[in-house]
């Protein structure tokens, strides 16, 4: 009896497993959210009323692998250094999973394709004990089967939600693209584009 129930068990794990094609699979286990290792760069952040200008660079130890270069098209204050080293040491060390290992693979759903492309969209686990998002969210990869490379990645919800008391998303989308290998230069990411539209209650 305890031999048909492991025997079940395990058939049930593979079916899973083979949710993701083998194809999309091979991109999803080279695949890094901020690029490859070893390359140095720099991010420019900006939304309607600030911008802001990072530099990475992979030889210096976390979290002081990053520095602020330009805040809002000017040199950074002394205050605004200070701040922004402490947000990047809490970056740094918040334990929040990349969205690939967020993935659930049973939910795994081909929604668009063409010649050298596909779409694959699956739902969400948590990334952390107190992530009340992530079951409202769907990640799509899209897969450049020529290069295996996942070359855009769309985070959005799938229905309004809210994440704590008094706020309610109407909206929540960002978008990742990445580059297409090229000779020695990897796939890197080359543009993010958030938005999110929401309410806001203020009780006295």
């Amino acid at each position: 009896m305890l031999f048909r129930a492991c025997f079940v068990f395990l058939v049930f794990t593979g079916l899973c497993l083979a949710a993701i094609p083998p194809e999309l699979q091979t991109a999803l286990d080279a695949f890094r959210a901020d690029g490859p290792k070893g390359w140095a760069y720099t991010q420019t952040t900006r939304s309607e009323k600030h911008s802001m200008v990072e530099r990475f660079d992979p030889i210096v130890r976390q979290p002081f692998s990053w520095t602020l270069v330009e805040k809002d098209g000017r040199a950074p204050t002394e205050k605004e250094l200070k701040d922004y080293r402490n947000r990047v040491a809490f970056r740094s060390n918040d334990g929040t999973a990349s969205v690939k290992d967020q993935i659930i693979p049973a939910s795994c759903e081909l929604v668009a394709e063409d010649g050298d492309t596909a779409d694959y969209r699956f739902k969400l686990t948590a990334g952390a004990e107190e992530d009340r998002t992530a079951e409202h969210m769907r990640a799509t990869f899209r897969l450049h089967r020529p290069s295996d490379t996942i070359v855009r990645v769309e985070l959005a919800n799938a229905e309004p939600f809210s994440p704590m008391f008094a706020v309610q998303i109407e909206e929540a989308r960002t978008v990742m693209n990445y580059s297409v290998p090229a000779g020695d230069q990897p796939s890197l990411l080359m543009s993010v584009h958030t938005r999110v539209r929401g309410t806001s209650f203020w009780f006295r």
